[in-house]
């Protein structure tokens, strides 16, 4: 592995993660957002490429929620990650629900790029890029690993005034939904930097949607509104 393979990664966002792995199953934990937001992710991406019988790799999977959400719509799937103790819940996890289409592995996007080229027909990387030293460096890999013709799924957060009060301020410290330190107002990622990065890859910038949050009904939803957390489509041409 070459150290550029192995550098972009920031040990203290793993080490983050990996002392909330036990949680990554309970739907009341920390990561109750991300149990929330997952049919609704799901749906926008398998309604884009039917996921039946796709083969999926999943960047920065850490236990399992996407990856085997996607696995139970028919796809071979494949969750990377580099927390080892949120890799060792996903398996558990598999094993306890029985689901034998997704794997999972230790091993950065940039390593696997220089394995796997152009192998997959999926590739998601949703609430990893805010979490990285290098966004565009993990965007450049997940084009490599997706096959010509294939859809590439990102998911962060925009950095903004607005983003700032509801993804820190009020997440963390008002509603409490996610622990006090999980972002980064400076990683934040605003959606003209991503299609950048998107398109020095070598990617289609296709379509952005935003994910809103109501704190009076606590109900997450699509929509057009994209200053705090959003998701953009994007395709690999033929």
């Amino acid at each position: 592995m070459s150290s550029t393979q192995n550098s972009n990664f920031d040990p203290s966002e793993l080490a983050k993660f990996s002392a909330l792995a036990a949680k990554w199953w309970d739907p009341n934990s920390e990561f109750r957002p991300l149990h929330e937001i997952n049919p609704l992710r799901l749906n926008w991406i398998d309604e884009r490429v039917r996921l039946q019988g796709k083969t999926v790799l999943d960047v920065g999977c850490g236990g399992g929620i996407l990856a085997e959400s996607m696995a139970r719509r028919g796809a071979q799937v494949l969750g990377i990650d580099l927390a080892d103790k949120s890799l060792k819940v996903a398996e558990l996890h598999k094993l306890e629900t029985g689901v034998n289409n997704v794997n999972y592995r230790a091993v950065s996007a940039e390593q696997l790029a220089g394995e796997q080229q152009g192998q997959y027909d999926v590739v998601t990387c949703l609430e990893m890029l805010e979490h990285v030293p290098d966004p565009s460096q993990t965007v450049k890999a997940c084009a490599d690993l997706c096959k010509p013709g294939g859809w590439l799924f990102f998911s962060t957060i925009n950095r903004n005034p607005k983003s700032f009060l509801f993804a820190i301020v009020g997440a963390e410290y008002v509603l409490n939904l996610l622990p006090k330190g999980t972002h980064a107002y400076e990683k934040f990622i605003k959606p003209s930097e991503l299609a950048q990065y998107s398109r020095q890859a070598g990617l289609e910038f296709s379509e952005i949607i935003g994910l809103v949050y109501n704190p009076l009904t606590k109900i997450y939803r699509l929509a057009k509104d994209t200053d705090v957390n959003y998701m953009v489509a994007c395709r690999k041409p033929v």
